[in-house]
Formats: structure tokens, sequence, C-alpha cells
């Protein structure tokens, strides 16, 4: 072996017999298909929701706290770049919850076709852009 990392591709048979392991396949063998980019952003999106989350502990203890600390959450929140992370917070939520659904039903053991899977991945898209514009809709309205 000339490479240390040649010893992670030696396995045995369960007769001992010695043989080669393949790769593991990854990024650049596969081509991005609809599934797995939903998967990885469904993963981005609870990064995200984390994230979102510290903002509203932020926002609720500035409440709790004072007049001008909540004065300064509000002004951060009501900028443009805060809007623009509020809207990405609420399109992240909306997602997430229609994915969660979706993986509800693959959990009972449906929507396993190839073009159920197609189909719902879009529908959760859709849901998603829906959701989102009519949240924020309301939440101008009610400003």
């Amino acid at each position: 072996m000339t490479d240390v990392r040649e010893a992670l591709f030696i396995g045995r048979t369960t007769d001992g017999r010695t043989v080669r392991r393949p790769l593991s396949p990854h990024l650049q063998i596969y081509k991005p298909q609809i599934t797995s980019a939903l998967s990885i952003f469904h993963r981005i999106t609870g990064v995200a929701l984390s994230v979102g989350a510290f903002i509203l502990v932020w926002w609720l203890v500035a409440a709790a706290s004072s007049d001008e600390s909540f004065a300064t959450v509000s002004a951060v929140l009501h900028s443009w770049i805060g809007k623009l992370a509020l809207i990405g917070w609420t399109a992240a939520l909306w997602y997430h919850f229609c994915a969660g659904l979706r993986h509800l039903v693959w959990d009972s053991g449906h929507g396993f076709e190839l073009e159920t899977v197609h189909a719902t991945g879009r529908l959760v898209l859709i849901a998603t852009a829906i959701l989102t514009a009519l949240t924020v809709l309301a939440g101008f309205i009610a400003l």
C-alpha cells in the first residue's frame, strides 16, 4: 500500500476472503436530482430554523427587559435586512413543515414510487411558495 487510505478499502467477506471495497458514491458521481436537492434543503432549513429560534429568543428577552432593548430589536427586524431574514425564516419554516409531512407519509410506507416522489417534491415546493406568500401578505396587511 502506497497510501494509508488504501487500508480503508480492504475488507473481508463472511467466509474470511480479502476483498477490495468500492468507493462510496459522492456528488462528483451522481448528477443532482430533485430528491437529493430537497433532502439537502430540508437539512439547511432545519439549521435556518435554529438560527431563527435564537432571533425569536432575542426578541422575547428584549420585550421582557426594557423598552429600549425592544426598540433596538424592532429596529433591526423592521430594517430591509431584518424583513428579508424574517421572510427567509418564514419560507424555511413552511418548507420544513411541508417536507416533514411528506416524510410522515413515507414513514407510513406510502409514496415511494418514482413518479409520486417527484410529484410530492414539486408539491412541497409549490406549497412552500404559496404558504410563504400568504404569510408575508398577512404580515404586511397586519402592519
